[in-house]
């Protein structure tokens, strides 16, 4: 079986747009993919949106056009479906670029997860595994932003949404099957939310392992210099690692505390770089502490020296979920992550933050629940017979 590719509308003007539009306002689903590029930039930039329906395939060049505010309007429509495969980076995309939230959402990398397949699962496995479709992957990494387009490379490009259709009603029918399409829905909807997309700018330095060795003046250090190369990052559209890369934040910030002159004397950091921003980043240094910087340490992940007995406590719940998921074939990875656990140990009221979705706590039961709600008071308990899992002073 081959997917049909022999016909496509490339749109290039609005008047196409507009066209491709009408056409599509009014029908139950589309399927759609973007091509975008960036590398070398801050802000990413799309290329190519891939589009299939029931009128037709479609191919939207956004470099072409002025906008793109009727495909966008589809994406918001919430009486259109939209069928995605790891639809989270485009949605993600059209977020910041466009300010909005799709509505109505089908992804088939969510919902295989919940009929068997790991997640993430690649398109190209879920393809030739659910419809028999051999993919070729030889535009897997191409320059998008070049025109003209090649057709070779329109080609590939609908052979991620051709198969969309197909692969949404075999999977609403095993989700159906399994009474699982409602605790999928549960999924998709979180790729409705705004805040879904909201990104912490701190989250880089505050998780950083840099971080926790530092003294306070050295982690304000490096609170700012990530601040500052995010900065410049976005008003120069630079990537982060161009304006400053990764590898010399650890040799500045255990220098700047001996000054600019200091950060010219060290082999490991460019003089280029040390003769121009070394003045900028001596004041960064010196600069006094404010409350909200203050306020930032604060929120550092502590760091806890677990007890050898408490981690293989941890490993074994994990490991016990980890054995569930895979009798129910539900993936692991869209139950609970490992550094959960964690993050929920002597902390019960992040149980529900963490575990907000109806259908995960019934999925794991009450039993598991009772576990990840006295994750401090769990202890194993050996036996003649055995090994068990019991509440310390419980049974």
């Amino acid at each position: 079986m081959a997917v049909d590719i022999a016909s496509f509308q490339l749109i290039e003007t609005q008047e196409d747009l507009a066209d491709f539009y009408e056409q599509n306002k009014t029908v139950e689903w589309i399927g759609f993919d973007s091509e975008f590029v960036g590398e070398k930039r801050y802000y990413t930039k799309l290329c190519l949106i891939q589009v299939t329906s029931i009128n037709g395939n479609y191919l939207i060049d956004p470099i072409a056009l002025d906008h793109i505010q009727p495909f966008l309007d589809l994406v918001q429509d919430p009486n259109i479906i939209k069928i995605t495969h790891a639809g989270e980076n485009d949605y993600r995309l059209l977020h910041i670029g466009y300010d909005i939230r799709p509505a109505n959402i089908f992804d088939t990398q969510i919902a295989a997860g919940f009929v068997g397949y790991k997640y993430p699962v690649s398109f190209r496995k879920l393809v030739e595994s659910e419809l028999d479709i051999p993919l070729s992957k030889a535009y897997a990494v191409t320059d998008w932003e070049s025109r003209p387009i090649e057709r070779k490379q329109l080609k590939y490009a609908l052979n991620d949404v051709i198969p969309l259709y197909d692969l949404w009603q075999q999977l609403t029918a095993k989700l159906e099957e399994r009474g699982r399409l409602d605790w999928a829905k549960e999924e998709f909807a979180k790729l409705e939310e705004a805040d879904y997309y909201e990104k912490d700018p701190h989250h880089e330095a505050l998780n950083s392992n840099l971080m926790r060795s530092l003294r306070k003046r050295d982690k304000v250090f490096l609170l700012r210099l990530f601040a500052w190369r995010l900065e410049i990052a976005k008003k120069k559209d630079y990537s982060k690692e161009m304006v400053l890369p990764q590898k010399l934040i650890s040799h500045i910030t255990r220098t700047i505390n001996s000054g600019k002159e200091a950060l010219k004397q060290n082999r490991r950091i460019p003089k280029k770089l040390a003769s121009e921003y070394g003045a900028v980043f001596e004041e960064m240094y010196k600069a006094p502490i404010s409350q909200e910087e203050e306020g930032l340490l604060k929120r550092m992940p502590r760091i806890e020296q677990e007890d050898p007995k408490t981690e293989i406590v941890m490993e074994m719940v994990y490991l016990l979920i980890k054995y569930k998921c895979l009798e129910e074939e539900v993936s692991s990875n869209l139950v609970i992550q490992k550094n959960t656990l964690k993050k929920l140990r002597g902390r019960t009221e992040k149980l529900e933050e963490e575990i907000s979705e109806k259908w995960k706590s019934k999925f794991l039961g009450d039993e598991i629940m009772n576990w990840l709600e006295n994750l401090d008071l769990l202890k194993i308990r050996m036996t003649e017979h055995g090994a068990t899992l019991k509440m310390n002073g419980k049974g």
